[in-house]
């Protein structure tokens, strides 16, 4: 009998798929369950398993667009394996063997299979984004084999078991959460015989890499990932210099790299075009969104559809605090060991501004509305990755002090890839400062699902008047961007005047008043 094998519905609103890769060869034999192939939507990559054991007849080529319910291939369920039986076979007992781990425990010849562990709530997917190790090494338990990242944290993995590494996923690959990403051939120890041929194969993969004996296998050579980029920029990996584990090249080296220009020597024969080109050079590169630039794309345009999103602004007379910082930061670095800056001053002001006005510290929850009693609040860090929003917790208990340092040792982390999934979730209400960057004045996008965001900005000195005299001050415009079905207009713009009087007069924060 002869089974047709349909694309399944994948999700609501995808209607069709590309075939991939075959991970089987038109008329093998497979096994039941058995992953054959590997299919991509707009969202994700996915295993496709054999619905039934038999021989394979593939209709449907790597590259194909296909939509969801079309045949791809057929098993005929009534042929024997013949002379292929053997292979499956033995991948059946391996599989088998796996099965027993619960009764057996770890045994030697087990075939221990990784996948993809829940990360958090709202992480669906994941990045493969290097292994630290190849396939058939052999790896220790707990020792780190790859790296992973999500759209908020970069995560290492560790070995589940002593044994022979075998990779499944490749680096760049997109997996959903469960997806399978290696296996490991369970050994009690060490294999002497593996352990020499790997050293022996190192030197002589690295001999045409480099002449320095402190490289290895992956010196100079790209991840799979890498590769198809430096393929598609026209770039010799020779040219590259890697900067992963051992000099691998890196996905992100193979980004940041340029194509060197060897047009000069060709141009010369040609005066009147070279200047010309030359000063008409109109080159362009194609990279691939980060899972992090791509969430962040999805969030801004769904807050931008899904809220009454408006601003207001305001000034900010900074001498007050200025003054403040001059006199006391020398004294506040020597007793604590961090600096004395802005930050601490707007956080504390806005915990104090949100006590007063709740519905600035809301959330919308179906048809409910969230009043907060803490301040959960979320600073907007940029880090090479991308922005990233690390949240102080209970930041109306703490002082200048403890909101200092606990602001730098998540933008340390941020900036490092190393936040939590715990670290980014939360929060009440989000300061961003693009001050730091020379704006004046913007509208920030509120961090859904809170209800208003504050936006911070340059210090400009500008004439002011002040007790009827115009004098010079150093002002500062903030913006206050909000949910106009959570907020009215009454609390966001007293919210905001709240703000403004307790950083011209600190004291005030001091005093509560």
């Amino acid at each position: 009998m002869s089974l047709e094998i349909k694309i399944p519905e994948v999700g609501e609103s995808i209607t069709e798929v590309v075939i991939g890769s075959w991970l089987k060869s038109d008329g093998d034999y497979v096994e039941q369950d058995e992953i054959i192939a590997e299919i991509e939507t707009d969202k994700a990559t996915q295993e496709f398993p054999a619905e039934a054991s038999g021989v394979l007849r593939i209709k449907a080529n790597e590259g194909d667009t296909v939509a969801v319910g079309a045949v791809i291939a057929e098993i005929d369920t009534d042929a024997k394996a013949g002379g292929k039986s053997d292979a499956p076979k033995e991948s059946t007992a391996s599989t088998t063997t796996s099965s027993d781990d619960s009764e057996e425990g770890k045994k030697t010849g087990e075939i221990k299979e990784m996948h993809v562990s829940e990360l958090g709530e709202s992480i669906t997917e994941v990045t493969l984004a290097s292994w630290f190790k190849k396939d058939g090494d052999f790896v220790e338990l707990d020792e780190t084999i790859a790296e992973i990242e999500s759209d908020k944290a970069t995560f290492e993995l560790p070995a589940e078991a002593n044994g022979i590494l075998r990779t499944v996923a490749s680096e760049g690959d997109t997996l959903e959460i469960g997806a399978l990403l290696c296996k490991i051939e369970v050994m009690e120890g060490k294999p002497s015989g593996t352990t020499s041929s790997t050293s022996q194969e190192k030197p002589a993969e690295t001999s045409s890499v480099s002449v320095s004996g402190e490289t290895t296998y992956a010196t100079g050579h790209p991840s799979p990932a890498a590769a198809k980029i430096l393929e598609e920029k026209g770039i010799n990996a020779g040219d590259v210099k890697g900067s992963g584990i051992d000099g691998r090249i890196t996905k992100e080296d193979a980004e940041k790299a340029q194509k060197p220009t060897q047009q000069a020597p060709k141009d010369t024969s040609k005066p009147a075009a070279t200047s010309t080109s030359a000063a008409g050079a109109r080159d362009e590169r194609r990279e691939k969104m980060t899972n992090l630039r791509k969430t962040i794309s999805r969030r801004l345009v769904a807050v931008k559809n899904e809220t009454a999103m408006l601003t207001t602004f305001n000034e900010v007379d900074m001498k007050p605090i200025m003054d403040l910082r001059k006199k006391y930061k020398d004294q506040f670095k020597e007793k604590y060991g961090v600096g004395l800056g802005f930050m601490s001053f707007f956080t504390k002001a806005c915990c104090q501004a949100l006590k007063e006005w709740p519905a600035v510290n809301a959330a919308i929850d179906g048809d409910e509305i969230v009043y907060h009693d803490y301040c959960d609040i979320s600073i907007a860090v940029s880090t090479p990755r991308g922005l990233v929003v690390p949240v102080v917790r209970s930041a109306e208990a703490m002082d200048f002090q403890s909101i200092e340092s606990e602001i730098i040792r998540l933008a340390v982390k941020a900036r490092d890839g190393k936040l939590t999934i715990d670290e980014m979730t939360g929060g009440t209400f989000t300061i961003t400062n693009g001050g730091v960057f020379g704006s004046m004045l913007s509208t920030p996008i509120i961090n859904a699902p809170q209800s208003a965001i504050l936006g911070m900005h340059n210090i400009v000195e500008r004439p002011v008047v002040v007790n009827g005299e115009v004098q010079v001050r150093p002002i500062m415009y903030v913006a206050l961007s909000y949910d106009h079905r959570t907020i009215d207009g009454r609390e966001s713009v007293s919210f905001l005047v709240r703000v403004k009087e307790l950083l011209e007069d600190p004291t005030r924060l001091m005093l509560g008043v």
